[in-house]
């Protein structure tokens, strides 16, 4: 990428707010809703029936319109490949981690996200990584790595936990990627419906084979959290990251991750009582100096 390239993605607008903050909103509230859940079925299962409702009601709004017909058969073998990744694999993870860790780590981890994905894409997607960037990237880690040290610490969370919310986290870089390079121009209802009915589909047999369905326990507490996963997160705030992913580069989408810490600890603690500890508060402090520092915009030069 040649430097007059790197300058002028460095001045792509940022999103709008209308994205932005129904965005980070819904994402940043779904590991505090989605714990709700958790307390009355297995992480699988109830992932499982997410995605395969999600999935149904975005097909079936995608035939309606009649945009299933922009889907080959390689789109349809790409994003239902993608969907693994981005859904089941991402989520799968993240959702068997908060078992035994706090929702609003598991947040903080997968946040970081824009660590990895500004160096991945760096290479993989050519996008422009300045000495300012990494210095963003640097905060960031350092920030994840004092929130994480802290807990450690006291003992509030599991180690396995904890590596399971990493390997998350490596898996919606992974996808994010292989979603800005590969996804077809099929659109987001598309796009996204066949996503979450893949990882619906990936995830039923894996939670029937390793959880037990007699463990699931209807209630309205497990119904409201549900229908939330799959109207908010699952429709709303997906379909909202891919179309992120599709106005900007891979870097600046997922630095919008950074703002998801605040936002998660402040979900854990109002709808779940959990604790706020003070490695937290100190940890946001670097994350926040790095997404300023990412996402900044390059100046235009000034006329003479």
């Amino acid at each position: 990428m040649t430097a007059i390239s790197e300058a002028m993605e460095d001045r792509r607008p940022a999103a709008p707010l209308t994205m932005v903050v129904p965005f980070c909103l819904g994402w940043s509230s779904a590991f505090a809703v989605g714990k709700i859940g958790l307390l009355d079925a297995p992480p699988l299962l109830f992932l499982g029936a997410r995605f395969l409702l999600a999935g149904g009601v975005l097909l079936a709004a995608a035939a309606m319109l009649g945009h299933l017909r922009r889907l080959d058969g390689r789109g349809w073998a790409v994003l239902a490949a993608l969907g693994v990744v981005n859904t089941a694999l991402y989520l799968g993870l993240s959702f068997t981690a908060m078992k035994t860790v706090s929702s609003g780590l598991v947040t903080i981890i997968v946040s970081s996200a824009p660590v990895l994905t500004a160096g991945a894409a760096a290479l993989l997607l050519g996008e422009a990584l300045t000495w300012r960037k990494a210095a963003g990237l640097a905060l960031g880690v350092l920030g994840v790595a004092l929130i994480v040290r802290g807990r450690l610490g006291i003992g509030a969370d599991d180690p396995g936990g904890i590596l399971l919310a990493v390997g998350s986290l490596v898996a919606m870089v992974a996808g994010s990627l292989l979603y800005k390079r590969f996804a077809p121009a099929a659109g987001l209802v598309v796009n996204g419906g066949v996503q979450a009915l893949a990882g619906g589909l990936a995830l039923v047999p894996v939670g029937l084979l390793l959880e037990d369905p007699g463990a699931v326990n209807v209630t309205a507490s497990l119904a409201v959290s549900l229908v939330y996963m799959v109207l908010v997160v699952s429709i709303g705030a997906h379909l909202l990251w891919y179309a992120l992913l599709t106005r900007t580069t891979a870097t600046a989408a997922s630095a919008y991750h950074f703002l998801m810490p605040p936002l998660g600890l402040a979900f854990g603690w109002l709808l779940l009582g959990e604790a706020v500890q003070p490695w937290d508060l100190i940890g946001i402090v670097p994350v926040a100096a790095g997404i300023w520092l990412v996402t900044r915009a390059t100046p235009a030069p000034r006329s003479v």
